[in-house]
C-alpha cells in the first residue's frame, strides 16, 4: 500500500532491507540486516534476538524531589524511591532489568517494591517477569492482564507478539482507579478507556505534581495507536482531556515516549490529534479511501514537527483512519 513501506512496532522499525531501532530520544542506530519479503508476520522475539542490548545505556533524569524518569529503550520508566522502596511505572525490555535495577540502586539503595504498567505493550511490560522473580509486585488495569495473556497480530505492522508467560502478568488489578501511599508520596491511578489501548493507565503523583501518561502521550511525535483492541485518536483526544484539567503551570509529564514535558507541550500535542482526527474525518466524509487520504499528504504541514519520531505520515494516516473504521 505504502511501496517501500516502514512499520513501526514500539520502538521498532521494520524496512523491507533493515531492522533499525529508535531510541526515545530519536537518535537512530543502525544495528543489522533483516530480511521481511516474507507475508508470514515477525515475531517480537526476533527482533529482540537482533537487537543490542548491551549497547543501551539507562539514563536518570531527576523530575522532582524522589520522583525520576529513565530513559532507555521502550518506553519511558517512571521511579518513586525511598524507605518503602522503589515503584516503578514500566519495565522496558527484558534484557534491561539488570541496567534498569542498578540505575534505581544508584537512586536509593532500597529494593524495588512495585511495578505499575501503563499499558499491554511489550516495551512497557517486558521486563515484568525479571522483576517478579525479584519479588516486585506488578500492578495494571484489567485489560492489562487480558491482553498479556493473549497472543496479538499487528496486521498493518506486520508484526506478531506471543501471549506472555503467567510470571509476568499483575498480582493486583483493577477496572477504575486506585490509590497508593508510598515513599511519601500520594499515587493515583486512574484507567482511560479505549484511548492507546483498551487498558491505559494515568499515574498521579498528586503531592509532587507529576503525572506519567504513558503511551497517551509521544512527546513531539506522531503516536501509535493500537486500533487492534480499540485504540482510536478519537479515544486520545479524549484521553488528553482527562489530563489537562490536572494540570497547572508547574506540571511535569513523563511521556510514554520523548524528553520530559509540561501541560503547555501537551496541549499542543492536542491541538495536533485533533487536526488530523479532523481531516480524517472529513477525507472519509467526502467518500476518500486511505489511499487517497495518504496520496493527498494531508498532514504536510505538520510533518516538520510531528512527523520526525517513530511514525511518518503516511503510517499515522493510516492508524487514524483503521480507527475510524473499526
Amino acid at each position: 500500500m505504502f511501496g517501500n513501506k516502514l512499520n513501526f512496532i514500539f520502538g521498532v522499525i521494520i524496512s523491507t532491507s533493515v531492522l533499525v531501532f529508535i531510541s526515545t530520544s530519536n537518535v537512530f542506530a543502525y544495528l543489522s540486516s533483516f530480511n521481511n519479503n516474507s507475508e508470514q508476520p515477525v515475531t517480537v522475539e526476533h527482533l529482540i534476538s537482533q537487537a543490542n542490548y548491551d549497547a543501551v545505556e539507562i539514563k536518570t533524569i531527576p523530575v522532582r524531589e524522589n520522583i525520576y524518569m529513565l530513559i532507555g529503550e521502550g518506553g519511558n520508566i517512571g521511579v518513586s524511591t525511598g524507605e518503602d522502596g522503589a515503584l516503578l511505572i514500566d519495565s522496558q525490555f527484558a534484557p534491561l532489568t539488570a541496567k534498569i535495577e542498578a540505575a534505581v540502586k544508584a537512586i536509593n539503595p532500597q529494593a524495588i517494591t512495585y511495578l505499575i504498567n501503563t499499558h499491554y505493550h511489550f516495551d512497557h511490560t517486558g521486563g515484568n517477569e525479571n522483576l517478579a522473580k525479584l519479588g516486585v509486585k506488578i500492578i495494571a488495569h484489567d485489560n492489562v492482564s487480558k491482553q498479556m495473556s493473549i497472543p496479538h497480530t499487528y496486521a498493518v505492522l506486520g508484526m506478531e507478539t506471543p501471549a506472555q508467560p503467567q510470571e509476568a502478568l499483575p498480582v493486583v488489578t483493577f477496572s477504575q482507579s486506585m490509590n497508593l501511599e508510598l515513599n511519601g508520596n500520594q499515587v493515583y491511578a486512574f484507567h482511560i478507556p479505549l484511548a492507546h489501548t483498551d487498558g491505559d493507565v494515568i499515574i498521579q503523583f498528586k503531592d509532587k505534581n507529576v503525572i506519567h501518561a504513558g503511551d497517551i502521550y509521544f512527546q513531539g511525535m506522531y503516536p501509535f495507536i493500537d486500533t487492534e483492541v480499540g485504540g482510536s485518536v478519537a479515544g486520545m483526544i479524549s484521553a488528553v482531556d482527562q489530563i489537562l484539567p490536572l494540570c497547572n503551570e508547574e506540571t511535569l509529564i513523563i511521556p510514554g515516549h520523548g524528553n520530559l514535558s509540561n501541560c503547555q507541550e501537551l496541549g499542543k500535542y492536542q491541538e495536533m490529534l485533533k487536526t488530523v482526527n479532523q481531516r480524517v474525518e472529513d477525507g472519509i466524509a467526502q467518500q476518500m479511501s486511505l489511499e487517497d487520504l495518504i496520496a493527498g499528504n494531508i498532514l504536510a504541514d505538520l510533518d516538520e514537527k510531528w512527523g520526525k519520531g517513530f511514525l511518518k505520515a503516511e503510517q499515522f494516516i493510516t492508524i487514524a483512519y483503521q480507527g475510524m473504521k473499526k
